[in-house]
């Protein structure tokens, strides 16, 4: 057997191998190996506790936005009843309005009416009475005139009132 550079390589080698499991470097490269696995599927747990976590506040948004908008359609709807309520009570108000100024109108007219044939009726009783007058003065004497003078405008304000 001749001691040539490769067997000189083979034992350099082997001491080596030895010199590493006196040194215990697979253990350690074991646990360094383990604590990195350990720490991976630590990681790993954790990202699948994030993810979780992160559907459920998802789904938490989702519900309450889904309250949101249901609210706003019931506070729409209800704006709208309002509306309308208030419409329909403008209209009828307004209708009201119209109704009760036209009596009025027609009240007033009515007065008016009542106000000129009143007018009319006093002038005739002044037209009459100065007719009447007239008429008295050229056929009667002073005191037959004064006394149905007096006698006529007694009757006039006893039918006037």
């Amino acid at each position: 057997m001749a001691l040539d550079a490769t067997f000189f390589a083979f034992v350099g080698l082997i001491l080596f191998f030895v010199l590493l499991v006196y040194l215990k470097v697979p253990g350690m490269v074991s646990k360094a190996l383990d604590a990195r696995a350990d720490q991976i599927r630590n990681e790993l747990a954790e990202a699948k506790r994030l993810r979780e976590e992160a559907q459920h506040v998802l789904a938490e948004y989702q519900r309450k936005r889904k309250e949101a908008e249901a609210e706003a359609a019931n506070i729409i709807a209800v704006a709208e009843r309002e509306a309308a309520i208030l419409a329909a009570e403008a209209k009828e108000k307004t209708e009201e309005f119209v109704v009760r100024r036209n009596a009025l109108s027609e009240q007033k007219i009515a007065q008016a009416e009542a106000d000129a044939v009143n007018a009319v009726r006093s002038a005739a009783v002044d037209l009459a009475i100065s007719a009447a007058e007239a008429v008295i003065a050229k056929r009667a004497e002073a005191k037959v005139q004064s006394d149905l003078f007096s006698k006529a405008v007694t009757e006039v304000k006893a039918r006037l009132n």
